[in-house]
């Protein structure tokens, strides 16, 4: 796509699911990417399978490890993709967890483990990525993963839909602070995808007695998709490489859904 050539981006949760399939489509594109994930091991192995494809395209392909909790560890993240790359353009806060709990089973850690990523992990990395982009100048794009999930709560995993109603106010605030800097803000918001991390959640569901066999909560979350399918990652990449490019640069603050008809707000 026009207007990603060249640019250099990190995308966080890269080791697999979206953010795997995020920071792929746009070392197609030929943009730089940096893969970044808690998982040192598998997010290696992810920057190392998209070497020729990178080489193809004439950019660059790194990784490095982050806890994205941890602002040291964000910092040296920004630090790395500079390095590499000369300049940070593109930051995609998509890290995220998710830990189903019955609402008045929820506990303080849960609440904590999932805010503490999905909502201060994100603001950290919009920070960091921010003070980065201002003090190299010429602006930059900054793109939240949301959810559904951010449009209505769930029953059994309330702390993961005000996580995610989280993001949402945080692009809108960033999106206001940072215009000033040529900085856009916006995020998308996917619905039932399929990746390792709904699988996690299928069990999860099934543990706590949402669900009594596997696949069903899949099933009922999506009966209501106008599509008639639950989505793939390479659903949601033609919107994201979209955000990262300059074809969306008189967007800011928005929050796209990509869901096929599920949530029409």
């Amino acid at each position: 796509m026009a207007g990603v050539s060249g640019r250099s981006c990190i995308v966080t949760g890269a080791a697999q699911g979206i953010g795997r399939a995020i920071g792929e489509a746009l070392l197609v594109e030929g943009a730089n990417v940096c893969f970044a994930d808690i998982n040192a091991g598998k997010v290696s192995e992810v920057a190392d399978a998209n070497a020729e494809r990178a080489a193809q395209a004439g950019c660059k392909v790194t990784h490095a490890s982050v806890d994205v909790t941890d602002r040291d560890q964000v910092k040296a993240m920004i630090a790395h993709a500079v390095d590499t790359f000369g300049r940070l353009d593109v930051k995609f806060n998509n890290a995220g967890v998710n830990k189903p709990m019955n609402f008045l089973d929820v506990t303080e850690d849960n609440w904590n483990f999932i805010m503490g990523i999905n909502g201060l992990g994100c603001m950290i990395g919009m920070q960091e990525a921010a003070r980065q982009m201002i003090a190299q100048g010429g602006g930059g794009k900054i793109i939240n993963t949301a959810s559904i999930a951010s449009r209505q709560g769930f029953d059994n995993v309330a702390p993961y839909c005000a996580s995610k109603w989280a993001v949402v106010s945080l692009t809108q605030s960033g999106a206001r602070d940072l215009a000033k800097h040529d900085i856009t803000v916006t995020g998308f918001a996917p619905g039932v995808v399929a990746t390792e991390m709904w699988e996690q959640v299928d069990q999860d569901l099934m543990a706590i007695g949402a669900a009594e066999r596997p696949g069903q909560a899949m099933e009922e979350f999506s009966s209501e998709i106008l599509k008639g399918r639950v989505a793939r990652p390479e659903d949601i990449t033609g919107t994201t490489t979209f955000l990262a490019s300059s074809a969306s640069d008189y967007m800011t603050g928005q929050i796209v859904m990509i869901d096929g008809g599920m949530t029409l707000v």
